[in-house]
């Protein structure tokens, strides 16, 4: 059975979207050889804990006015690439700070002709700081990048003023919220909301945790690369 034929079992696609997510998980398989871009590699868990993974964080009638998203520290491109091949209008940015990476998800783009979509190499500690890109995002997403309160660090900078940051995160997500709580406030998000989300045929607890922009992240923020991770806000 094809990939795309298993996906459709979970999620109502047009083929047109069928047939993307099909040449996207060959592309991950074959790139897989040459980088390490997963460690899920079988159809079934990849159609899963991939991609109905990554759709889980769209929520249609919070993001109804959602025109442009960042994706931070994207990796193999989750979950932007799903979320652009389900709504192919958005403008999409995809950061990840190896070269390689984003030498495969221009590869991606290109094969599966996807339009309005920018691959960037780089650190969020160094775009955050270019004003084309501070407080410019209408949501801002992040997956498996770091804990709470170091990643609210790396991407509520991005986010303008009553935009989003939204991260996808497994059965840890309440002791991350309570631990980030304060660095939020700090980078001026607003109320925390966990969004509980299940999986099909997958038992875990996971969520996807909505944070809005209340006000302006201060200047000082993020800070150099290395020190959220080295030095959490707490």
């Amino acid at each position: 059975m094809m990939f795309s034929e298993i996906l459709s079992k979970y999620v109502n696609l047009r083929e047109e979207q069928l047939n993307q997510f099909q040449k996207f998980y060959e592309l991950v398989i074959d790139w897989n050889t040459k980088i390490n871009l997963t460690a899920i590699t079988d159809e079934k868990e990849f159609a899963i804990k991939h991609v109905m993974d990554s759709l889980k964080l769209w929520n249609e009638e919070k993001f109804a006015g959602v025109k442009k998203i960042l994706d931070v520290g994207t990796g193999a491109g989750f979950p932007a690439i799903p979320i652009k091949i389900f709504k192919p209008n958005v403008e999409i940015f995809l950061l990840d700070s190896l070269s390689k990476r984003v030498e495969f998800l221009k590869k991606v783009v290109a094969e599966l002709n996807l339009q309005k979509v920018t691959c960037i190499h780089g650190r969020a500690e160094d775009l955050a700081r270019e004003n084309n890109f501070r407080e410019s995002f209408d949501l801002v997403t992040a997956r498996a990048v770091a804990k709470l309160n170091i990643i609210s660090e790396y991407c509520l900078p991005f986010v303008k003023i009553g935009g989003t940051f939204a991260a996808l995160k497994g059965k840890q997500f309440l002791e991350e919220v309570a631990e980030a709580e304060n660095a939020v406030k700090i980078l001026g998000g607003g109320k925390i909301i966990c969004a509980e989300k299940t999986l099909p045929e997958i038992p875990d607890n996971r969520a996807v945790i909505y944070i809005e922009k209340k006000k302006s992240t201060p200047k000082k923020f993020p800070r150099k690369a290395g020190t959220p991770s080295k030095n959490p806000l707490l």
